[in-house]
């Protein structure tokens, strides 16, 4: 018996050939871009699981009166928490940011890297988190200079070597000092929130020596936000308990009142929470992955969809064998099994080429994300039986409805030609299209916002020019007593050269981070709780501003003598007009006369910067302070147009005269701002490909149906044609109510999108409106993708000639 039904099975395969390759293919479109998207949702929610203490792993993070929390707290509170509670079973600490510089091998080759994806940590930091380690042991990080390598890291520096022993120079804002490899780890894994190449030792920063005057590095200070902080809590310990004890331990110690609170986030669910302005290397957004996943979900609906149609479309031309078989004997149940069987055939035969598509499309999706995902990605988490289950329940479902439907007709009507007169399902059939059609637009219209928001961001007015800056990080290696001298020589020769329009010096750049946010600024007519709004600083050369081409609203710049100023004795700043803003200021001359205070410090306000975007449009304007110093941590000049390779080939060649030792490491300021768009830019991607995917699924079900419209329709047409019926009346006749069909998922569509797209927009502090021509452009499309669609059989038919068309059964 399944001998027969298989061979009946194959044979109605090959038979309606059209409809069983329109079938497997959009099955295996759905299922292939179910799999694709089911890989990348797996991948993030796997991040941070494999720690083997992660149920009770949290992350200290500061919240401050309006709800803004951040990842970066002042490391004492460790080992002060550490001692007052016996919750906690033991607690690690990290600092990334500040460990950046420039790392060197000791060796005849004297070959440096400047190295960003660096930290200072705990020496309990391989065993605290389950980082393998390949050579060494996890206590040997807890003594001084000391550096554990990655295994890509010991290959880069050290070649086929073995690396344990030898030594590893760092030179950053603590001057050059030699750190001994003894360990070496295996890469940190791409579904990690912690990855780094290096990992020196933090106990070196506990020697006071260390430090060179940067006191604020101490790791027992409870005044500097510079480090991330991890707890291991007892079984058992309440996170919202414990929160409060720290918050009261830190109101009772720290002689800041600036309303910030503890507050503990458990490490499990890092990846995913809300973006948080903090310095680990990735972090998820739970929205985007529930987005996809739903978009996944979808796809996979319009090719089970596609499945339905043409089943219950083409059930009809079986409906003689199903009345036959009836009529010889066959029970329901029996002819259920039949077409179940055939259901689960033709799904299976999607499945396997949804996997030679997932294997052939792979490396271009892997790409449009960036990610290195595989089917193995699957496996990291219970996503994957979930995703099957989804698989087996639809295709089960599509085919149990087709099985029933085509098993449910009447012999005695089947056997008198009557079914096509009284067969059910056309408005079913309208619906699924419609359905279909309605995912597909609404897909194509968060596509066109998407890309748009993007195109609004990239060609924003930022308040600056940043055409042809370049930027030079600044040295590392070298800062001795000819360090002053080697640097003016180098400003002097870089300003005879006739392709700098303009240079500068500062510690922070536009497009990058600020070099720290600080709150305690109140005027003579502040209001209570003003002293907790907080600030960004900016530190500047006196020529920053004229080399960003950032306008002053109000006063003076710096002058270059203020800018020498130590620290601790400037009294003078320069704020933007959100900062006076927020500051209660009326106007920026009210701002100019009067003096601020800062803590127990008083400044006065000599000029007020024209706001601008010194980071990314998907948020407001800070608040910032601009503080006078001739800080080296960055060097940037504004190059003539033409000849790009050949400007930055001098600059690196005058660098390296001057600055031995350190590499030349340079971008473009209008590049590093696009950056900050990365994921807009996946996102966009990924929407511009579903929508395809869908459309072309939806068209294929669309080509199957005016395919089956046209053949039960062959004798009508060739009636038409022998009264003078056009082509173009017989194709308007043919393709009208199919094109109904998508002018009513249109106007389904259009309000779904519009909520949807709306929402997401409110995420950012700078956004487009949605306008009507979004909804007209999206509409047009699939209109005409339809029409093309069914155009194409309406016209092949209209063109047929109209005596074998009466000849037709």
């Amino acid at each position: 018996m399944l001998h027969n039904y298989l061979k009946i099975a194959f044979r109605n395969l090959l038979r309606h050939k059209v409809y069983s390759f329109i079938n497997i293919a959009g099955l295996a479109m759905g299922i292939s871009a179910f799999l694709l998207i089911l890989q990348y949702v797996s991948h993030e929610k796997s991040f941070n699981q494999f720690h083997t203490n992660l149920p009770d792993m949290y992350r200290l993070l500061n919240e401050d009166p309006k709800g803004v929390t951040w990842g970066e707290v002042e490391p004492g509170w460790a080992s002060r928490a550490k001692q007052r509670f016996p919750d906690i079973q033991s607690y690690c600490r990290f600092a990334d940011g500040m460990a950046q510089g420039i790392v060197k091998k000791e060796g005849p080759t004297n070959e440096s890297f400047r190295e960003t994806n660096i930290s200072y940590a705990e020496g309990n930091f391989f065993s605290f988190f389950s980082f393998p380690l390949k050579s060494g042991q996890p206590t040997s990080l807890a003594k001084p200079n000391v550096v554990f390598v990655s295994e890509t890291s010991a290959k880069k520096y050290f070649g086929t070597e073995n690396p344990m022993g030898k030594v590893l120079t760092l030179s950053n804002q603590f001057g050059t000092m030699p750190f001994t490899v003894q360990g070496i780890y295996a890469d940190m894994p791409a579904n990690s929130d912690i990855r780094y190449d290096l990992v020196f030792s933090l106990e070196t920063l506990k020697i006071s020596a260390n430090l060179v005057g940067n006191g604020w590095a101490d790791t027992e200070n409870i005044d500097s936000q510079y480090i991330n902080m991890f707890f291991l809590l007892n079984k058992g310990v309440n996170p919202s308990a414990f929160e409060a004890k720290l918050t009261a331990m830190r109101n009772e110690l720290s002689k800041e009142n600036d309303g910030v609170r503890f507050r503990l986030q458990a490490f499990k669910n890092t990846h995913l929470s809300a973006s948080l302005n903090d310095t680990l290397q990735t972090l998820g957004n739970l929205k985007y992955v529930y987005m996809l996943g739903g978009i996944a979900f979808l796809i996979l609906i319009i090719g089970w969809f596609n499945y339905v149609n043409l089943s219950t479309a083409n059930s009809l031309k079986r409906a003689n064998e199903v009345g036959v078989r009836k009529v010889i004997g066959a029970t329901q149940w029996h002819l259920v099994k039949q077409f179940l069987g055939e259901s689960m055939l033709v799904n299976l035969l999607g499945f396997v080429l949804a996997l030679v598509l997932v294997s052939a499309l792979q490396p271009f999706f892997n790409e449009l994300l960036d990610k290195p995902l595989s089917l193995k990605t699957l496996g990291y988490t219970p996503v994957w039986i979930w995703g099957l289950a989804v698989v087996l329940i639809g295709s089960l479902a599509s085919g149990a409805y087709t099985a029933f439907a085509l098993s449910n007709f009447n012999p005695i009507k089947t056997m008198k030609g009557q079914l096509n007169k009284t067969a059910k399902g056309v408005f079913l059939r309208k619906s699924l299209v419609v359905v279909q059609f309605s995912i597909s637009i609404t897909l194509v219209l968060a596509t066109i916002v998407i890309y748009n928001q993007l195109n609004f961001m990239q060609s924003q007015n930022l308040g600056m020019n940043t055409q042809q800056l370049l930027v030079i990080r600044g040295p590392e290696i070298g800062k001795d007593s000819t360090y002053a001298a080697r640097k003016n020589a180098f400003w002097n020769e870089l300003t005879q050269q006739s392709f700098i329009k303009d240079y500068c010096t500062s510690g922070t750049i536009p497009s990058g981070w600020y070099n720290f946010s600080t709150a305690g600024f109140t005027q003579p007519n502040s209001k209570s709780g003003d002293e907790f709004k907080t600030y960004s600083f900016a530190i500047i050369g006196e020529r920053f501003l004229k080399t960003y081409e950032i306008g002053l609203k109000a006063g003076r710049n710096f002058t270059a003598e203020e800018c020498k100023v130590e620290w601790n004795q400037n009294s003078k700043v320069l704020m933007n007009e959100r900062a006076i803003q927020q500051l209660g200021f009326t106007s920026a001359e009210q701002a100019l006369r009067t003096k601020i205070k800062w803590d127990e410090r008083y400044l006065e306000i000599i000029g007020v910067v024209k706001d601008y975007h010194h980071t990314s449009l998907q948020k407001a304007i800070d608040p910032i302070i601009f503080y006078p110093q001739n800080n080296n941590a960055y060097f940037t000049v504004r190059l003539t147009a033409d000849r790009m390779p050949e400007k930055i080939a001098s600059l690196n060649k005058l660098y390296k005269t001057y600055f031995t030792g350190n590499p030349f490491d340079y971008f473009f300021v209008d590049e590093n701002f696009n950056k900050l768009y990365v994921s807009e830019q996946q996102y966009s991607r990924i929407f511009t490909t579903a929508s395809l995917w869908a459309i072309f699924i939806a068209c294929l079900g669309l080509f199957g149906l005016a395919t089956f419209t046209v053949e039960s329709r062959t004798k009508e047409i060739g009636i038409r044609k022998v009264l003078g019926a056009s082509v173009a009346s017989i194709t308007a006749l043919l393709s009208k109510d199919f094109l109904l069909l998508v002018l009513l998922a249109i106007l389904i569509a259009s309000p779904i999108a519009y909520y949807f797209m709306d929402k997401w927009l409110q995420d950012f502090a700078y956004r487009i409106s949605i306008s009507w021509w979004v909804f007209a452009v999206a509409g047009s499309l699939a209109v005409l993708i339809a029409f093309l669609t069914v155009g194409f059989q309406s016209i092949k038919a209209a063109l047929m000639n109209p005596v074998k068309s009466l000849k037709s059964e």
